[in-house]
């Protein structure tokens, strides 16, 4: 039986937590068991309790506010750690729908691939705010440019990873994960692909993204990681990982 662990970033999510716990699908398959972690980011308010009452089974928290990206890079460690054969990350916020979990792994259960984005995009979308949508699609272009696939929703917070690729992802800052994460993963060389899913804006609490936000973080994030991976590449480290 494999071990699928779905992996919660939440910070101040007691409104909404619970909500996204108890659509995830634990009988979809009877190969696979469902385990669920929530990663609580220094919460002042009622998280853990919202996600225990929900059945949460294990519980990561931070004694104060690290950021998504140090969030998300945390769990995923620890659900392989775990013993996951594979996991899936989703916001804490119910913007993502939980209950397509099974359609969002059935490309690593079926062999086909290592990473999955769950892509807002394939699809139309509404009551995204336009500064967020222009942000999302000029990240992901630049995202295609870099990688020369592509890619209709690079910054999804919904996503399913293969053992393989838990074990050899990196996330080189705290701020955000979306950008790094695809180009750290894709240029080892794992296989990538995307599945459409609905999608609604948030009901509940407040979006850390800010648009200065963006500019001070996200790019020099992303030329770090670019010749970090150039390096590595050129030395043929993720070569020789992918291999064990």
């Amino acid at each position: 039986m494999k071990k699928l662990i779905i992996v919660i970033p939440a910070f101040n999510e007691e409104a909404s937590v619970g909500t996204v716990i108890a659509k995830v699908p634990h009988a979809f398959d009877p190969d696979v068991k469902v385990e669920i972690l929530v990663v609580n980011d220094g919460s002042t308010d009622r998280t853990v309790e919202a996600a225990e009452r929900a059945g949460a089974e294990h519980i990561m928290t931070f004694s104060k506010n690290r950021g998504l990206g140090a969030a998300v890079r945390e769990g995923l460690k620890e659900a392989y750690r775990l013993g996951a054969d594979l996991a899936v990350m989703i916001d804490a916020d119910d913007e993502y729908p939980a209950d397509h979990i099974p359609r969002v792994v059935a490309p690593i259960l079926k062999g086909e691939a290592d990473y999955v984005l769950a892509s807002r995009f394939r699809r139309r979308v509404r009551g995204m705010k336009l500064y967020r949508r222009l942000g999302n699609y000029f990240f992901t272009a630049l995202q295609m440019l870099l990688l020369r696939k592509w890619i209709t929703d690079g910054q999804t917070g919904f996503r399913a990873f293969s053992r393989p690729v838990l074990r050899d992802m990196d996330i080189i800052h705290d701020y955000n994960y979306a950008q790094v994460m695809t180009m750290n993963i894709v240029r080892q060389g794992y296989r990538l692909a995307e599945v459409d899913i609905p999608y609604k804006v948030r009901e509940t609490g407040e979006s850390f993204i800010t648009f200065w936000g963006y500019l001070i973080n996200v790019f020099p994030a992303i030329w770090r990681e670019w010749r970090r991976t150039d390096m590595k590449k050129h030395s043929g480290r993720f070569d020789s990982r992918m291999q064990e």
